[in-house]
């Protein structure tokens, strides 16, 4: 199902949480929405889920509006809050047949929901259990399942993996990539790495505004403007390669990778390209050319550089 937001503001006094943004979520994507503390994503999310109104725009799922149908659209989402809604003083199975009656699964159905969200979501040696009793880990996977137990086509996610360990990570990313094969998924995180693994495509708010919509790869390429290569070169003078590669008129920046003897990386001016130029350079000098690879900025840097705040 189609998650379309539509120029969305929201306000809080004077303070413009959401400035209007506009994006689209096609049916069966998982897409990353990432920002800075404060950026607008949990409000966005908020406004997308009926749990609170925008003061202008709209966001439509399936091509129901927030605004004018709100129960309509409640019933097309799963929805896990950062801070997960659970009573925890409840067995597993008590609390999901609680949700699965406030969701208004027909009690002809609910025993089937709760095992079938048992079993996707890894819980079935838990099942008995004390909420209270479970790990970090396993409460996240009860929140994804109280999320899922109305079967929603849209699953919203904010912060699903926050304050887990790293294998608890890897267990919510591979979960949240199984249920992406079926469902239409828009999930925060601080994790870069995290969503990069996880997400067909990444979204990124700052103060309020898109900054930027595409591929992990695609951004990367977006934010560099200047060709950076790693190069090794072998059969020279250290020194000597320093200065020719550093003299190229195509180069602007040359540095002296740690670690290796002789591997430089070499950051060509805007809009050129070097590596010709390396090339014949070395075949002038006698030198061996070992390796000369592209090298594409980190997700974190191209995240750094769209939200920084001067």
């Amino acid at each position: 199902m189609e998650v379309s937001v539509e120029n969305l503001s929201k306000s809080y006094g004077f303070q413009k949480a959401v400035d209007s943004i506009s994006f689209k979520v096609n049916t069966g994507e998982i897409v990353g929405f990432l920002g800075p503390n404060g950026a607008g994503k949990t409000t966005t999310m908020k406004i997308i889920t009926c749990f609170m109104a925008p003061n202008d725009g709209d966001v439509k799922v399936g091509g129901l509006s927030v605004q004018s149908n709100p129960e309509a659209v409640k019933r097309h989402i799963g929805y896990l809050p950062e801070t997960n809604p659970l009573y925890k003083e409840m067995p597993v199975i008590d609390y999901l047949q609680f949700v699965a009656e406030i969701q208004n699964v027909p009690k002809s159905k609910i025993r089937d929901r709760i095992f079938e969200m048992v079993n996707v979501c890894g819980l079935r040696g838990e099942k008995y259990k004390k909420i209270n009793e479970l790990s970090k880990g396993y409460q996240q996977r009860v929140g994804l399942a109280q999320a899922l137990i109305h079967d929603p086509e849209v699953l919203i996610l904010d912060e699903p993996t926050s304050g887990l360990d790293p294998n608890q990570i890897v267990e919510i990313r591979e979960l949240i990539k199984k249920i992406g094969r079926e469902k239409t998924v828009i999930l925060s995180s601080h994790i870069l790495a995290e969503v990069e693994a996880t997400c067909d495509r990444i979204l990124i708010i700052n103060k309020g505004q898109l900054v930027a919509d595409g591929t992990a790869s695609s951004l990367r390429k977006q934010a560099q403007d200047k060709e950076i290569v790693k190069v090794t070169i072998e059969d020279g003078n250290h020194e000597e390669i320093y200065r020719s590669l550093q003299a190229l008129e195509s180069v602007e920046l040359v540095d002296l990778l740690p670690h290796y003897t002789m591997a430089f990386e070499v950051q060509s001016k805007a809009a050129m390209n070097s590596r010709k130029a390396i090339f014949r350079l070395c075949v002038e000098k006698g030198w061996s050319l070992t390796e000369m690879t592209p090298v594409e900025r980190k997700l974190e840097e191209v995240f750094r550089d769209l939200t920084i705040t001067n």
